[in-house]
């Protein structure tokens, strides 16, 4: 009887095993299969121009409901060479000071965010470059956890080994939010300006680059009810940096 006992207990140890063994390796499949998706839709970009990103469906789904038909976004792409120096200028001044020169990754700025978070005893900062920003846009949701941090960093590094720095910046300034359902670069100088972004002026550019870190409240009061910025103030400081850094050009 306890031999029995026995024999059906390490039976079902081994089929545990198994079981653990093929989920773990199941995941870890999936896991590859979706890094090579990844790869290959960053490699078409280097010719083909994204249509949307998830963050721009999500919205859009925010927005508009099943009624995705009828109810859309502005959103229009523009060409690298139509995009006004001082609009480029100003968001890497803005958002990335050091975005020519390093990999995708700047390890001060991820420190700094890092020694945050450990104060809040939360994630609250994330200390992404202008390449992590868009790898989350492009393909991830707006979650704050390592794990999907983790999975920024595959991404960037993809996008660098991929993409020229230009084209990075492109897309970028194709695809980041500028208000409520407002994207991309051309939009943007429109919906605030009207006019094509091709002609944005230093002050006009200085400005969109000042609402980025709250596009919705940029554009619309009600959604400023937890934010306190003072975007005059901010363009101001990025007006003051613009001409010290470079742009890929």
């Amino acid at each position: 009887m306890a031999k029995a006992a026995h024999g059906k207990a390490a039976t079902l140890a081994i089929r545990l095993s198994q079981a653990l063994t093929y989920l773990l390796g199941s995941i870890a499949a999936g896991v590859i299969v979706l890094q090579l998706w990844f790869l290959i839709s960053i490699a078409s970009w280097a010719a083909l121009d994204p249509g949307s990103t998830t963050f721009m469906r999500n919205e859009r789904w925010r927005l508009c409901g099943v009624n995705v038909w009828s109810c859309g976004i502005s959103h229009d792409w523009v060409d690298y060479c139509k995009i006004s120096k001082a609009a480029k200028r100003a968001i890497i001044a803005a958002e990335d000071s050091g975005f020519v020169n390093h990999d995708g990754f700047e390890a001060d700025a991820i420190r700094q965010a890092w020694e945050k978070n450990q104060r809040r005893g939360k994630t609250v900062s994330g200390g992404s470059t202008i390449t992590q920003q868009l790898a989350k846009n492009l393909f991830l949701t707006g979650e704050r956890s390592y794990v999907r941090k983790g999975q920024e960093f595959m991404i960037a590094a993809m996008l660098e080994l991929l993409l020229s720095k230009e084209r990075i910046l492109e897309i970028y300034l194709n695809s980041v939010e500028w208000g409520e359902g407002i994207f991309g670069i051309e939009a943007a100088a429109r919906h605030y300006y009207r006019i094509p972004a091709a002609r944005l002026g230093v002050e006009q550019a200085a400005r969109l680059a000042a609402a980025l870190p709250a596009p919705k409240c940029f554009d619309q009061r009600k959604y400023c009810k937890k934010i306190r910025i003072d975007f005059e103030s901010r363009a101001g400081t990025i007006l003051a940096r613009m001409n010290a850094v470079e742009i890929p050009d």
